[in-house]
């Protein structure tokens, strides 16, 4: 059974008296205990996905479709129905802890604040919980780090922080927004480990952010590509990985640094994500950076195909793409 499902969901933001769309009826399932990671390019719509799943997204922002959590549709929530959901059932770690952390209070009491809101326990039992917590983060001067404000921590630190906040009510979901931003490949490998640990200990479903493919590797069940707020191809990670089908997969994909590239150009793909202004979604969204677009491309919309317990979106099939990637079309 499914923890979280989006169904056919669409986000619009107004703008100058236009409506702008970020997500394009996307779909998407996660399992309990289950990881899962949203993977695609800045500006795709990922992180728009993941702040609606938290009740997060601007209450100007317009909707549709379905985000069911526990069976429970949370479009239809009030304010006060999601203060008791948030932060409880549903955390979030976001991609940067120096903003998202008040820089005046201690970061112990941060955490105790989130405590205090679900749970009913004194003020000692209250800090006996966050000092726990924040030495099961690998937090190991615990009593100095709950009684410091963020400035005073690393970034490693402060991220391990937010990693405490979300998860000291024992989530069943959390979110986790490039949570190894600006962070060096070390303490990267530390934070990733760490949401395995505590998906593993706790039994929490987590949707992994994320613009980096090699960092997904190993650690999620599923993924689903975005590009331009569509979900373009979805799947088991290892096979998306070792076998990706659509163009843009391949893609980013191409543009890994692996070791037997030392010394070579690394691959780019050309031109940018389009902004919301740019986009007029007609055709497919990637036919202006596809090496396989033809003129259909840009003005009919892509086919969703499935096979295999894969899906992905595009005109041609399978076999088609390969085609014509291999011979340059």
């Amino acid at each position: 059974m499914n923890l979280v499902e989006i169904k056919d969901f669409s986000l619009s933001f107004n703008e100058n008296g236009k409506s702008l769309k970020a997500v394009n009826d996307i779909s998407l399932s996660i399992k309990k205990g289950e990881i899962v990671a949203l993977i695609g390019e800045s500006g795709c719509g990922k992180s728009a996905t993941a702040l609606s799943l938290a009740g997060l997204s601007s209450p100007s922002s317009q909707k549709s479709g379905h985000i069911y959590f526990s069976e429970k549709d949370l479009l239809s929530l009030s304010e006060k129905d999601w203060r008791e959901i948030r932060g409880a059932s549903i955390s979030m770690i976001f991609q940067e802890p120096m903003t998202a952390l008040n820089p005046l209070m201690k970061s112990g009491l941060q955490i105790e604040e989130n405590l205090k809101l679900h749970q009913n326990l004194s003020k000692k039992e209250r800090k006996e919980e966050v000092i726990k917590m924040l030495e099961s983060v690998g937090l190991e001067d615990a009593e100095r780090i709950y009684n410091s404000y963020p400035h005073q921590l690393s970034g490693g630190q402060r991220q391990r922080i937010m990693i405490a906040l979300a998860l000291i009510n024992s989530p069943s979901l959390l979110i986790a927004d490039e949570p190894t931003t600006a962070l060096d490949v070390t303490i990267q490998a530390e934070i990733i480990e760490l949401i395995k640990n505590m998906n593993r200990k706790k039994g929490a479903a987590v949707l992994l952010i994320s613009h980096n493919l090699s960092l997904v590797k190993g650690m999620s069940n599923r993924s689903y590509i975005m590009y331009s707020g569509s979900i373009v191809e979805s799947g088991n990670t290892d096979e998306i990985l070792s076998d990706p089908i659509h163009p843009y997969t391949r893609a980013l994909l191409l543009s890994v640094a692996r070791p037997s590239l030392r010394g070579k150009r690394l691959y780019s793909i050309p031109g940018s994500v389009p902004s919301l202004e740019e986009r007029n979604n007609l055709g497919c969204p990637f036919a202006p950076r596809c090496a396989v677009s033809c003129p259909s491309c840009f003005k009919e919309k892509p086919e969703k195909r499935k096979e295999d317990g894969r899906m992905y979106l595009c005109r041609y099939s399978r076999e088609e793409i390969a085609r014509r990637l291999n011979y340059g079309e």
